[in-house]
């Protein structure tokens, strides 16, 4: 994807064959070998890291917000004197962008119209650099010629430069797993989906063994064709259709999972369990808990009282640390559902579906450390008549 992006990108292409060692990495724009000088005078080599404004595989102009700032790997740099540039230090900080991608100092040098391209951008900021070792040595230059060819581990379709921009791949990074896993894709379990498809995770196992009914379009992300529904697909070929848009590790897994077949669930590294018949969670778990495997239970439940709805949405996480709460505390049902629960009878009610959605991706990135987790709870049931969140089996 990211040598795709620099072909599709005339402003990158030009970098490249203009000589510069140009990569994308990290969803960054680097320039390797900018030659600069230091507070010594001697020249020394440097690297140029820019976010990126992207639509689809092309580079958009960096010419909003903070897009014309740079950063720089390397020591900071100075005139043929050895003395700083001031005049474009926006910050000197250590920062770790992702894995071995580190900046050690920002700039700020704007023009009055921005900037035209990456192109505009990035030799901008080498020929600011590069000058004084030129004054140097004038055979000095940033144009080596050398080709870099970035090793594409991202799992996405296109180009993810949101995390970027916003400075947080290298939060972002710690959702980068090999392998989970969703059981059961109805209304909670296709917005589970919708949700950890726009995460790093590099496999994303879908497990359902239904069709994709009419009722279904009412309770799912999106809004379904009339010509998909009378296909009525399986619901994982549907889902795998739908997001293998945006992510490339979707995996579809028709069929139910029982006591014979659990160790398909072996190697993943978290699980949702998102099923209403509550006696079929019962091996899962067993397995789950047997392979020391995190798992995350969701479930609702509403009934009817004065003509309105009322009920609860529940969070149960089950993890190596504290696994007893779901057997002692009957945290998750494992019993046949109420005969009063509406939710047993598919009513339309995608906005629960997504906040327990919501609640249980959130308790999953937060056992990664996307989110800073104070609590550390284990289960936690919101209240829809009083818009209260319980949480309690702190691990």
């Amino acid at each position: 994807m990211s040598q795709q992006l620099i072909n599709l990108s005339p402003d990158l292409v030009l970098l490249r064959e203009d000589g510069y060692e140009v990569s994308i990495e990290h969803g960054h724009l680097l320039l390797r070998n900018i030659p600069y000088v230091n507070a010594n005078q001697k020249i020394c080599r440097g690297m140029l890291v820019s976010t990126l404004s992207v639509s689809g595989n092309k580079t958009n102009p960096p010419n909003t917000g903070s897009e014309h700032v740079m950063m720089f790997s390397g020591e900071y740099p100075c005139n043929h004197e050895g003395k700083p540039l001031e005049k474009i230090r926006l910050n000197s900080s250590r920062q770790i962008i992702s894995g071995d991608l580190i900046v050690n100092h920002s700039f700020s040098s704007k023009p009055k119209l921005g900037y035209a391209d990456y192109y505009e951008k990035m030799t901008t900021y080498a020929a600011l650099l590069c000058s004084p070792a030129v004054a140097i040595d004038p055979l000095v230059t940033p144009r080596t010629g050398r080709i870099i060819d970035a090793p594409n581990d991202s799992p996405f379709v296109y180009f993810d430069n949101a995390s970027g921009r916003a400075g947080i791949t290298s939060m972002t990074q710690k959702l980068k797993r090999r392998s989970i896993a969703i059981i059961g894709l109805g209304g909670t379990g296709s917005y589970v989906l919708d949700l950890v498809s726009k995460t790093p995770v590099e496999q994303i196992h879908i497990y359902d063994a239904d069709s994709f009914e009419q009722h279904n379009a009412f309770r799912t992300p999106g809004a379904v064709s009339l010509e998909q529904l009378k296909k009525r697909m399986p619901k994982v070929d549907y889902f795998a259709e739908i997001y293998s848009n945006i992510h490339k590790g979707i995996v579809p897994h028709t069929g139910l999972i029982t006591s014979e077949n659990t160790e398909i669930l072996y190697d993943h590294e978290m699980v949702f369990l998102c099923i209403d018949k509550s006696e079929a969670k019962i091996p899962i778990i067993a397995a789950l808990e047997d392979y020391d495997i995190p798992f995350i239970d969701v479930g609702m439940g509403l009934e009817i009282v004065d003509d309105s709805l009322i009920g609860t949405i529940r969070t149960t996480t089950s993890t190596p640390r504290l696994r007893e709460h779901v057997h002692s505390r009957d945290r998750i049902p494992l019993k046949s559902a109420d005969a009063d629960n509406v939710y047993t009878k598919n009513i339309q009610i995608a906005e629960l579906n997504a906040l327990n959605a919501c609640l249980a991706v959130i308790r999953w990135k937060k056992l990664w450390g996307f989110y800073k987790d104070t609590g550390g709870e284990h289960f936690s049931l919101f209240t829809l008549d009083g818009n209260h969140l319980l949480n309690q089996d702190v691990a």
